[in-house]
């Protein structure tokens, strides 16, 4: 794994308060291009809040939030979606009632295929041009993912680990600046959750974003993370590598378990609850 060298997203001193509680509280923290930084923490340690606050979803009561080097806190989470910040759900939130492939399909529906009406109608060349060009980035990615062989099911009827490569894939197909995963390997079982490190991997590689990757299974974490953050009560607990935070003492006792060390490789961790 490497770390990259262009920040991608900084969160600085982020404070999020509901009526009397303070969910986040000086959160501090950066991901750089194509780097994949984990998100751990007991449930209730403001995860979820910090997510919704990178995304838009949630304005946070003070601190700021860039993309790029560029303030987005007061941004819409379409607009930063545009800008390339994507996001999966803890609970799956792929259009039932779509094929597989048109879920995918939607997700690059927002760039327009130009000419507007009267290129429909008359089927310009244009914009035959941008629906190959469209319906073949779909199908590189529904490969990638394992998608081909259901891409003509209905969404709704998937399996839940069917399901979440489906979110993924509508996640990824248009090029991420930002990826937000909320407990992707939920469900999966060994084969599909191989799969999904294995797209965490590619993407980062080949479109050079950065993954924040909140999970539950801390092997799935030690595995595919080059920094881990640990949120306790909706503060930074402790940040470092995989084996930096398997080390430390505070992290093990509350979150990780008994943790052994194989040669300088991590073995796979207790399960975490996030």
């Amino acid at each position: 794994m490497r770390n990259g060298t262009h920040e991608r997203l900084r969160l600085d001193a982020v404070r999020v308060r509901f009526g009397g509680i303070v969910a986040l509280e000086d959160v501090s923290l950066t991901a750089k291009a194509g780097e994949v930084l984990g998100i751990i923490g007991p449930n209730g340690a403001g995860k979820t809040t910090l997510f919704d606050v990178v995304a838009g979803v949630r304005r946070p009561s003070s601190g700021r939030v860039e993309l790029d080097g560029a303030d987005i806190t007061g941004l819409s989470s379409v607009k930063r979606s545009r800008q390339g910040l994507r996001r999966t759900f803890q609970r799956v939130q792929a259009f039932g009632w779509l094929t597989v492939e048109d879920n995918v399909l939607a997700a690059l529906e927002w760039h327009g295929g130009g000419g507007g009406f009267m290129a429909d109608t008359l089927g310009w060349p244009a914009r035959r041009r941008n629906e190959r060009s469209r319906r073949a980035t779909v199908e590189a990615t529904l490969a990638h993912c394992g998608l081909l062989d259901v891409r003509h099911e209905l969404s709704g009827s998937l399996p839940i680990g069917v399901a979440r490569m489906v979110e993924l894939a509508r996640a990824i197909v248009d090029t991420p600046t930002v990826l937000l995963l909320d407990e992707p390997a939920s469900g999966l079982d060994e084969t599909e959750a191989a799969l999904l490190g294995e797209q965490i991997q590619r993407v980062r590689r080949e479109t050079d974003c950065a993954v924040l990757l909140v999970e539950h299974d801390a092997g799935f974490v030690m595995r595919q993370c080059d920094r881990i953050v640990v949120l306790d009560q909706g503060m930074v607990l402790a940040e470092g590598s995989p084996a930096e935070i398997q080390r430390d003492a505070r992290v093990r006792e509350a979150y990780l378990g008994d943790v052994h060390h194989d040669t300088g490789h991590e073995s796979e961790a207790k399960e975490v609850h996030t």
